[in-house]
């Protein structure tokens, strides 16, 4: 009944709020503890689960918006400049962990294609657990928390491919790995024309319309992503690749952070179906065989994933310091392990044995990892003098970043709001030479100055997502000009919400919205009308300022 499914689904987000805050305690990421939750409802224990239809259609919306997000962060320009370490790391990980994996999961007397799913779902870490943890010790603008997403981008750019070729050999049982490999690149490079063309001739558009209203972008972001999600599953990928290829097509738009920010939160939301309605389906009379697989798989994951980066990383020329912290960060499977998976299981590929086996090896792996990242440097500080091995003696490549100096990356002031004051802001700081961004989200304005060069970007600045996404590592100041007293109230919460370091100043129009932004916590409050007469009045009270032919 649907009053039931309704109170369900309520005690179910209860519980989640509860047990996930017991989590955030712990300092261990939400998701295991919707996998908890999930077993503890299911019929293992309570049994509380039975709106299983509800359920799964939400998880398959979050794991959509989940694969849409990925390819959302997968800009282009940004793809280009991984850089040789993060490709080489990222690629060098990903075989290793996959054939040695494999070789381990085959000794345990597992089948191939069982032995293959696993294999590849342990080579993938989880962007978005390391990334949180990595910003919460705002590490993600040092050396090897720039080397580590650039790996964790190779990953979620694997991820997609493994499953499109998995999807491939649905009801291909029969054919050659030839007719299969062909089948496959022929509906690829269908669908690159045809992405092509929507990303250079008919999305710029759309999305310009579509941003007038931040309601409706967000809507149209979910929409586009759900909608190529349901083609891909019919064009024989799957949907999660489907809603991968959304996520990418519009990941070079000026509108990509302010999608992202949004869809952040929902995500999370409708992901917790997803592990809840795992939880739920566990067989637990399957998983005791599973627990000693799981242990050596666990291992195998701590220790050997992160030894291949130091490997790989001490070779190429970085400090075993670099490749040690970079390291840990693929000490744990993750989301999309599961995922895979699952997927695996939908295609008639692999058994719930074999969702039970990753599902174990990740909440083992992202348990014990999350704490080696929180505490990786009291770590290496104990364990430093076993790790010369992977150092050279003249780490070369880490000594020439060292130097490099990357000014663009970084602005030194930021400033929300580009009316005319805010705009002849930016305009002027560029023009000294100053780093700056300039933030608004009105998207005409953000073309406008585009089109003359500036560094803009369309972003909300009351959205806690969208500013922890922001370059603000280097800046010395943040500027409002935003009008609204609500509108800088959120704006100054999110900065700080931010560990922003660096000084807050307002522009107002009247003392009282100064008075207040002081309050709040903005270290300067420039008021337009009396700074200006100010200034006026210091230059008329001089006598001989202005000479007769400089009157107008």
């Amino acid at each position: 009944m649907p009053e039931t499914s309704f109170a369900e689904i309520s005690l179910l987000l209860l519980i989640c709020a509860v047990i996930g805050g017991l989590f955030v305690k712990l300092r261990q990421p939400a998701l295991i503890a919707y996998i908890v939750v999930g077993v503890v409802v299911g019929p293992a224990f309570l049994g509380l689960v039975t709106a299983h239809e509800p359920i799964e259609l939400l998880a398959k919306v979050g794991v959509a918006v989940l694969l849409f997000v990925v390819g959302l962060k997968l800009d282009i320009s940004h793809v280009r400049h991984i850089g040789p370490v993060a490709l080489a790391t990222g690629l060098g990980q990903l075989a290793f962990t996959i054939i040695i994996g494999f070789c381990i999961i085959l000794l345990m007397g597992k089948g191939v294609m069982e032995a293959i799913y696993v294999a590849v779902a342990l080579t993938f870490s989880s962007t978005i657990i390391v990334v949180k943890l990595l910003a919460d010790k705002r590490e993600i603008d040092t050396l090897h928390g720039r080397i580590a997403i650039g790996f964790l981008i190779v990953q979620d750019v694997a991820v997609v491919i493994a499953m499109m070729a998995m999807s491939a050999m649905r009801g291909a049982e029969d054919a050659t790995m030839i007719e299969i490999v062909a089948s496959l690149a022929g509906r690829i490079a269908v669908a690159a024309v045809l992405l092509v063309i929507a990303m250079r001739y008919i999305l710029p558009r759309v999305i310009a319309m579509m941003a007038q209203s931040s309601e409706l972008l967000l809507i149209f972001a979910i929409a586009w992503g759900t909608a190529l999600a349901a083609f891909g599953e019919w064009a024989g990928f799957s949907h999660e690749a489907g809603a991968f290829l959304a996520g990418f097509s519009l990941a070079s738009t000026g509108y990509r952070e302010a999608i992202n920010a949004r869809l952040t939160g929902i995500r999370d939301f409708l992901l917790l179906f997803f592990f809840i309605d795992l939880g739920s389906k566990l067989d637990f009379s399957t998983l005791g065989d599973e627990v000693l697989p799981a242990i050596v798989l666990s291992l195998f994951v701590l220790i050997g994933n992160p030894l291949i980066v130091m490997a790989i990383m001490g070779y190429m020329g970085y400090r075993k310091r670099t490749g040690f912290l970079a390291g840990l960060t693929v000490a744990q499977i993750s989301e999309f392990s599961i995922v895979f998976v699952a997927m695996g299981i939908t295609l008639g590929h692999v058994g719930i044995e074999a969702l039970g086996l990753t599902t174990l090896v990740g909440l083992v792996t992202i348990t014990l990892s999350t704490y080696m990242i929180l505490y990786s440097h009291p770590v290496y500080n104990r364990i430093a003098p076993l790790l010369s091995v992977f150092e050279r003696k003249h780490p070369s490549r880490e000594i020439a970043a060292e130097e490099q100096v990357l000014i663009d990356e970084y602005p030194e002031v930021v400033i929300f709001g580009l009316g005319r004051y805010g705009r002849r802001l930016l305009s002027e700081l560029h023009k000294n030479g100053t780093p700056v961004l300039g933030v608004d989200f009105d998207p005409e304005t953000v073309n406008q100055l585009e089109q003359k060069d500036l560094p803009v970007q369309f972003g909300d600045g009351e959205d806690d997502a969208f500013i922890d996404g922001l370059p603000l590592s280097k800046a010395r100041w943040v500027v409002t000009t935003l009008p609204l007293v609500e509108s800088n109230a959120g704006l100054v919460h999110a900065i700080r919400r931010a560990n922003f370091t660096g000084n807050i100043a307002g522009i107002v129009r009247d003392r009282t919205h100064g008075e207040m932004l002081v309050e709040m916590g903005c270290d300067r409050v420039l008021n337009l009308f009396e700074d200006a007469a100010d200034y006026a009045s210091g230059i008329f009270a001089t006598p001989h300022t202005l000479s007769p032919e400089k009157k107008d």
